[in-house]
């Protein structure tokens, strides 16, 4: 019968946000259609362009956050980020 103070995942955090809309922007993006060239897998095992990254980026831009190492410290302490 014991309750829980917080909630149990990061789903339950972040709630409407916009970071669900840049989400759902980014994973609708034909990325090799826009000129990303590491779309695809090489032959040699290079892994391909990771979305997240993007996400990360378009969120510190929409949040002004232009540095990487400031966007870096925010991933820290952001729940939104960190989902």
């Amino acid at each position: 019968m014991q309750q829980t103070l917080l909630p149990h995942c990061l789903e339950d955090y972040v709630g409407e946000r916009p970071v669900r809309v840049v989400e759902v922007f980014i994973d609708e993006l034909d990325l090799a259609a826009l000129g990303f060239s590491g779309m695809t897998p090489a032959a040699t095992g290079r892994p391909a362009y990771h979305l997240d990254a993007a996400e990360d980026l378009l969120y510190g831009y929409l949040n002004r956050l232009q540095s990487s190492r400031r966007l870096e410290r925010e991933a820290q302490r952001n729940i939104e980020l960190m989902w």
